[in-house]
């Protein structure tokens, strides 16, 4: 009963000391820091016209992914290679992961040209404070027009000039930005459409011949994917799908 009698004392003590307020540091404690949040008047309209620029490079950079879509090899690419997992007939693999780091790859190898024109016309000129920011954009955008009128058929951007309701450009500068880009858009969807339909073919005929002889053969409850399968995937290797697949997409951007 005694020991029992000091472990409620003992325990009553230290619940009393841990209740029990904790001394004020001193100046050896750890500063803790005061924050703060408000708006000010400005005292200097440059000081308005950086914050501006702040909010509009912040609208950029959540737009880049996007950007980096609609004006690049990309969506070609990345819709083709889709297309040729879809006519094997493995719709998971190569994963989507591969897929995508695949065409961002071989999107910047593509591009590489018209970053490096960017980079000495632009960003380099800008960096050393010859030109200003907005010639710096002017002479970037120049390099990526081309590119995207090189790729455009002229019956989609002459869509897209009737639907803008301007008038007929009788140069290529003449034509607006925000006319160029879906024309470019539709174009590539058509071009990539065209190129998926090219490789299904062959592997059309193939699931084609493997029904015909199952059906033939009375096997009418034999999937005939299951039959097909390690033919198409046979002639994909024998013909090294992959590299002619990649040499026809970057082929189809230089020519």
């Amino acid at each position: 009963m005694r020991l029992a009698r000091l472990l409620a004392l003992g325990g009553f003590a230290l619940g009393a000391t841990a209740c029990a307020p904790m001394p004020a540091t001193g100046t050896g404690g750890i500063p803790v820091p005061s924050v703060s949040v408000g708006v000010t008047p400005s005292q200097n309209p440059g000081d308005v016209s950086m914050g501006l620029q702040i909010v509009f490079l912040l609208t950029i950079l959540t737009l880049a992914p996007s950007l980096l879509i609609m004006v690049t090899s990309f969506t070609r690419t990345v819709i083709v290679l889709s297309l040729v997992r879809n006519a094997i007939g493995l719709p998971q693999l190569p994963p989507n992961q591969v897929l995508v780091g695949l065409s961002l790859f071989l999107s910047f190898f593509v591009m590489a040209p018209t970053w490096n024109r960017i980079n000495s016309d632009a960003l380099q000129p800008y960096l050393a404070g010859d030109i200003k920011q907005s010639e710096a954009i002017d002479r970037a955008s120049v390099p990526v027009r081309e590119f995207m009128l090189k790729q455009t058929r002229e019956k989609d951007l002459s869509l897209f000039v009737s639907l803008a309701k301007i008038d007929r450009p009788r140069t290529a500068e003449d034509i607006p930005t925000y006319v160029i880009v879906p024309s470019f858009v539709i174009s590539e969807l058509k071009t990539a459409f065209q190129m998926g339909f090219l490789i299904f073919v062959p592997f059309l005929i193939i699931d084609i011949v493997v029904s015909s002889t199952l059906m033939s053969m009375g096997m009418l409850m034999l999937p005939p994917v299951m039959i097909s399968l390690p033919f198409k995937l046979l002639l994909f290797v024998m013909v090294d799908g992959w590299h002619l697949i990649v040499k026809s997409l970057v082929e189809s951007f230089v020519t």
